[in-house]
């Protein structure tokens, strides 16, 4: 290739993406999940972490093969994010061990202390008597909780990443909500562009299946409850869906300018060719009813990679399985794509591993780059009574045939809509 191909229309730097990690409820790494999830096997399962007696909801994708003490979201969203990230680095061949000659963006879950926690903070701050501020400032006192302190602390994850693959400069952790996960890679392709870096490691990892997250969104009516056929339970753009089911997980993707890469010889397993994103401050768990956020962040991502709708081959989907978020995403891709709509395969991986909030963008962005390798669009298990209002092309078995670019949609609760578009090589 000539030095002029390692650029795009724009005179942009190519990002190419030369490593992939990835932790699902399907396997640990890509193999695993791939194999899994192309035979359309379900991750969703009772819930073995936590009692679940009176909880609406008792299923999840969790991922039970990790463990972590104490058992809380911070360290599994780090173990995730370690264990993604060193398949990926692996695979990309790039730097030296603890050297990674880049930075780091990473999507992590919000962070607060955790019921035991608190539990054990009360205990020591009201022994017999009412918990009170003194109380706690006493218990503070004693030292015995102090690695708390870095433990619930929104940065902890990233640090603890970046002291571990020696990535350069400060590291950058972040929440978009749903669409964190898209909004790393989104974040780590701008600067590759910029040139302010020539490599960089993006990951979206999550760990917080816990008691407190499935009561707070059975509160919002956001949950399935569907808890004696677990498998069954997530069912995105079916007629009779009744909410997501939550997962866990990590993907780690290392990007590098593409000039960079060819010349270390490294192998490219394909390109982020473009990405667009929209806020919408229409509520803080629902879309604008015009869909035009959604609309929005579809066509930045085409524009972005300098392609028509007729360019996508297939659409990994945001896909929830919610009502609400289901109904939206359909009307944006109709509005985009128009009567194609309709044959344009679209999955959602969401069926098999439940929704995996902050990770859910990088692990479909994982899972996208797996579909163009390897020729084959994952199922969309499950989707066995189609909703008659949505005339999408739904890809309930495994299809072969090749695959040159794929769209892969993220929208997050509170309005943050991040969408990715992927190729085997330059648009």
């Amino acid at each position: 290739m000539s030095a002029r191909s390692y650029r795009d229309a724009r005179g942009r730097p190519l990002v190419a993406v030369t490593g992939l990690g990835v932790v699902s409820s399907l396997g640990r790494g890509q193999a695993d999940t791939w194999a899994a999830m192309t035979a359309g096997r379900s991750g969703i399962h009772a819930i073995a972490r936590f009692p679940t007696e009176g909880l609406r909801t008792r299923i999840a994708g969790t991922v039970d093969f990790l463990d972590t003490q104490p058992l809380v979201a911070p360290l599994l969203s780090e173990r995730f994010a370690a264990v993604a990230a060193e398949e990926a680095v692996a695979q990309a061949a790039i730097g030296k061990t603890g050297d990674f000659p880049g930075a780091l963006f990473i999507a992590v879950p919000p962070v607060e202390m955790e019921w035991p926690q608190r539990q054990a903070l009360a205990e020591a701050a009201g022994g017999e008597g009412p918990v009170d501020y003194a109380g706690l400032l006493r218990a503070a006192a004693t030292g015995r909780f102090d690695p708390w302190h870095d433990l619930f602390i929104f940065g902890t994850v990233a640090d603890r990443i970046a002291e571990r693959f020696g990535t350069k400069g400060s590291p950058i952790s972040l929440s978009t909500a749903c669409s964190s996960g898209a909004t790393a890679i989104q974040l780590g392709v701008e600067t590759i562009r910029r040139g302010e870096t020539a490599a960089a490691l993006c990951i979206g990892t999550d760990g917080s299946v816990n008691p407190e997250s499935l009561i707070r969104f059975s509160l919002l009516s956001a949950l399935s409850t569907r808890n004696d056929e677990p498998e069954a339970a997530s069912k995105p753009f079916s007629k009779d869906r009744d909410g997501f089911v939550m997962g866990e997980g990590a993907a780690a993707l290392v990007l590098e300018d593409a000039e960079a890469a060819h010349a270390r010889g490294a192998t490219v397993l394909g390109y982020v060719l473009g990405c667009g994103e929209k806020g919408d401050g229409f509520h803080r768990t629902r879309s604008s009813p015009d869909g035009a956020p959604i609309i929005a962040a579809i066509r930045a991502s085409l524009e972005d990679a300098g392609l028509e709708p007729d360019g996508i081959d297939t659409v990994n989907a945001h896909g929830t399985s919610t009502p609400e978020n289901d109904k939206m995403e359909a009307l944006g891709l109709g509005a985009v794509f128009g009567s194609r709509a309709a044959t344009l395969p679209v999955t959602s991986n969401k069926s098999m591993i439940g929704h995996t909030l902050t990770a859910a963008g990088a692990i479909e962005a994982a899972v996208s780059l797996l579909t163009i390798r390897h020729g084959r669009i994952p199922p969309t298990i499950n989707h066995r009574v189609p909703d008659p209002t949505i005339t999408l092309d739904i890809v309930e078995t495994a299809r072969d045939r090749p695959v040159r670019t794929v769209l892969s949609n993220s929208f997050g609760f509170g309005g943050q809509n991040t969408c990715l578009v992927f190729g085997a090589e330059p648009a």
